[in-house]
């Protein structure tokens, strides 16, 4: 791997914001594509972070400010893309109705966009009125639904129940701390993440 890509990936993964940029920057003027910058050096970083945390060897605040040096690293590439980025599908996010915890679904959002994904973040508090009203307009491919409280999980089988009146065939994902598989399964969500990283493979697997 080129020299600049491998300092970008570890920059990204020690959650470094500042050098991330910087060395975004040198690797455009080097004239490297923002497709490899991506694809080559900040997803992997990215991958591996998720994979430690999934064995207990990362915790939530180097997941924290490793999605935040991705984000602004992203930002760079954004300018430079041009098309050369192909969009993979648009996703709309938010957080249900009473509840307002909002990082794990920016974990969600970070690792999306860093995927290639547009994403529409709706917030936290989502009403089930609003998220139908953003599925007809905005006809994502993927509406994911998170939660944090147990009291507050109980509004995405009003949400999902809402939106597949609409649409028979929508595919939403579900995810959040009180969330599990065997809740997804019994509400008719469509996918169930128990963490950030594992949001992209499950809205991967969906679209495929």
């Amino acid at each position: 791997m080129i020299k600049v890509l491998e300092d970008i990936n570890t920059a990204v993964k020690s959650g470094d914001d500042e050098k991330t940029v910087q060395l975004v920057e040198k690797a455009i003027r080097e004239g490297i594509e923002p497709r490899e910058i991506l694809e080559a050096s900040m997803m992997p970083a990215m991958e591996e972070i998720g994979s430690r945390f999934a064995l207990g060897e990362a915790f939530i605040p180097e997941l924290i400010v490793a999605a935040y040096a991705m984000e602004q690293g992203m930002a760079c590439l954004k300018g430079s893309m041009k098309g050369d980025i192909k969009n993979r599908g648009k996703i709309v996010l938010g957080t249900v109705e009473g509840d307002i915890h909002s990082i794990g679904k920016n974990l969600v959002r970070m690792c999306m966009e860093g995927a290639g994904y547009e994403v529409i973040d709706l917030g936290e508090g989502v009403k089930t009125e609003k998220f139908v009203e953003a599925y007809k307009s905005m006809k994502p491919d993927i509406l994911g639904l998170s939660a944090l409280l147990s009291s507050t999980m109980l509004y995405m089988k009003n949400t999902i129940d809402a939106i597949r009146v609409f649409d028979p065939a929508a595919r939403i994902i579900v995810g959040g701390t009180p969330v599990t598989q065997e809740f997804a399964d019994k509400i008719g969500a469509s996918g169930y993440a128990p963490d950030a990283f594992a949001s992209v493979q499950c809205v991967q697997s969906l679209l495929e």
